[in-house]
């Protein structure tokens, strides 16, 4: 009888989950080890999908294609005045990022996820490795799966100097209903991925599906506000409740200070065209996330691999983070298929071809916020060129024709 072997996969988000379907199916045992106690569905909002991204979940059996988001007739900036400013003739799809977790979660059987587990370290040898857990307990197994996230126990242990680095904004997000929208906001709103700009910030409004599986039905739209916020002072008290508990770099919606809440509506009004503020206004409980870049020099450890967010962070510009993370369980499955049971061949394949993809959506999603971040040199950034964002926005040129690490929005 031959034994199946055996991947440990730290992270229970849709990185750990791609890659628990997708090595279940070329024959391994596999078992999901997820430190939140509550389901993550409510974790994630507008997210970008791509065929890329459904031609993985279709190796798994979730059945999704572009008819469960929503297709924009274009991309457009609006000036102050709510003019429209520029109009580029592109298609993207978006969803909810809970639409895609919970199909995914789905099609795992529940005996290979364990929640409320906390990694504590890893030991590894020749032959193994081991993940114990803050509660003493261990699992044994040929290969882990580092697949939590930008702050990555895994990564933590096995390479300590790399550290997620301060994009020098953050970003806003809230949801609005379309039974909340006026009459004549709602064909700007939903039909459009929709740009405003401002110094250093920018407004991007984003139509995604009702918040159940139905596929008709009303649709919201995400506010995305990326705002300049200085990290040694502004971010410690953005994170500050009514207490005067600092959260340190992000805090909960129902935490953050009504008068802060106030002030980011007042600004909006300030900024923006009415129908772009009247989405903030319409968000009493919005969310904030600090941006952060994260990029690996190393995904492999020996007997461990890491994936997704764990490896490498871009910002949402490129709004491909879920894609990432398919196509890296993707690129981990596929190269532990092709190597015949050689397992560190399969994971120098791996590396080779996943680190590159990551080091090019980094610097990627980099271009795509120049203009959002204050520079080394204490100039001020260049000023956003609209017609380049608009049209280089996401990331699906990144399979067949990448961008210099160098290229700037100057």
């Amino acid at each position: 009888m031959v034994t199946q072997p055996r991947a440990l996969i730290i992270g229970g988000s849709v990185g750990g989950l791609f890659a628990a379907s997708l090595l279940r199916a070329a024959g391994w045992d596999v078992t999901v080890f997820e430190r939140a106690s509550e389901d993550l569905a409510g974790r994630g909002a507008a997210i970008g999908v791509t065929e890329e991204l459904f031609e993985v979940l279709r190796r798994i059996g979730v059945r999704l294609d572009t008819s469960a988001g929503v297709v924009v007739r274009s991309i457009i900036a609006l000036d102050r005045a709510g003019r429209i400013t520029h109009d580029v003739p592109r298609r993207p799809v978006t969803d909810a990022w809970a639409r895609i977790y919970r199909p995914l979660k789905q099609a795992l059987p529940s005996q290979h996820f364990r929640a409320t587990t906390t990694l504590a370290r890893i030991e590894q040898d020749a032959d193994s490795v081991t993940a114990i857990f803050a509660d003493g307990s261990r699992a044994e197994g040929e290969l882990l799966i580092g697949a939590d996230g930008i702050h990555s126990t895994v990564r933590r242990q096995l390479a300590p100097q790399t550290q997620p680095q301060y994009a020098g904004y953050v970003c806003w997000r809230g949801i609005v209903a379309e039974s909340e929208l006026a009459e004549g906001e709602r064909a700007l709103i939903l039909d459009h991925l929709t740009f405003c700009f401002a110094p250093r910030e920018m407004m991007v409004c984003v139509p995604i599906p009702r918040e159940d599986e139905a596929r008709t039905g009303p649709q919201r739209c995400c506010y995305v506000w990326y705002r300049p916020v200085e990290f040694e002072t502004e971010l410690p008290a953005l994170c500050t409740d009514a207490s005067g508990r600092c959260h340190g770099v992000t805090i909960a919606p129902t935490l953050i200070r009504r008068e802060v809440i106030d002030d980011l509506k007042a600004d909006a009004a300030r900024l923006f065209p009415p129908a772009i503020a009247g989405l903030v206004a319409r968000v009493d409980r919005p969310l904030v996330q600090a941006m952060f870049d994260l990029e690996s020099s190393q995904m492999v450890f020996g007997r461990v691999a890491l994936l997704g967010d764990a490896a490498f962070v871009a910002r949402p510009h490129v709004i491909a983070g879920v894609t990432k993370a398919a196509l890296d369980a993707q690129g981990l499955a596929d190269a532990l298929a092709s190597c015949g049971g050689d397992l560190n061949a399969a994971l120098a394949r791996y590396e080779r071809e996943r680190r590159a993809f990551g080091s090019s959506i980094v610097a990627h999603a980099r271009y795509l916020g120049a203009h959002l971040q204050s520079q080394a040199s204490g100039e001020p950034p260049p000023a956003p060129r609209p017609e380049l964002i608009l049209r280089d926005y996401g990331a699906p040129h990144l399979l067949r024709d990448p961008v210099p690490a160098n290229r700037m929005s100057a």
